[in-house]
């Protein structure tokens, strides 16, 4: 379904609703062309001059952790990591994480990250998920500031923004160096 009918179609199936609770799944090819749609009604065009899509095209995404959110089998959500190294420690950069403005405020856009930075982890070859996003959202949810200016990014880049999840709490705070591919 195109975003372009789903405020229509997703604001029928949200007020028949009552719960309205968000589900994760996996990402699969057919939902290429949401996940596009989604990126550019969150980002606008100004999405690929930004620092972290410049990550995203020197290092691909890991397409085993893309995932989607649903609200009642519509998708309303979606979050991608790309795998990275920062001083010789692998991890990944998540996002862009976007919630359709339809299905915000439903708690989509925090289960997409809980859920794939649990699953990333959980994989035993990386140490940490790093993000740049507001402080206000994604701390209360375990990530962390990192020291500013520690990690250099392939352009500009806001250095309060820069935080970490790690079950190692001193990482945010030692992780240092360029961010380079993910050591295989």
């Amino acid at each position: 379904m195109s975003l372009q009918s789903a405020p229509s179609a997703a604001a029928a199936a949200v007020s028949a609703s009552p719960l309205r609770v968000p589900t994760v799944r996996y990402a699969t090819a057919a939902d290429d062309a949401f996940i596009e749609e989604l990126q550019a009604i969150a980002f606008g065009p100004g999405r690929f001059a930004r620092t972290a899509f410049r990550i995203r095209e020197r290092f691909p995404i890991d397409r085993s952790l893309s995932l989607v959110a649903e609200v009642d089998g519509t998708a309303c959500g979606s979050v991608w990591m790309t795998p990275i190294s920062v001083g010789g420690i692998n991890g990944w950069m998540l996002g862009p994480l976007a919630t359709h403005p339809n299905f915000r405020k439903l708690g989509a856009g925090k289960l997409l990250a809980r859920e794939v930075t649990k699953r990333a982890l959980a994989r035993g070859d990386g140490q940490f998920v790093m993000l740049v996003g507001d402080r206000d959202y994604y701390c209360p949810l375990g990530w962390e500031p990192t020291t500013l200016g520690a990690i250099q990014f392939p352009g500009p880049v806001d250095p309060t923004r820069v935080l970490v999840y790690a079950d190692d709490k001193s990482l945010a705070t030692t992780l240092s160096g360029s961010i380079v591919a993910f050591q295989r």
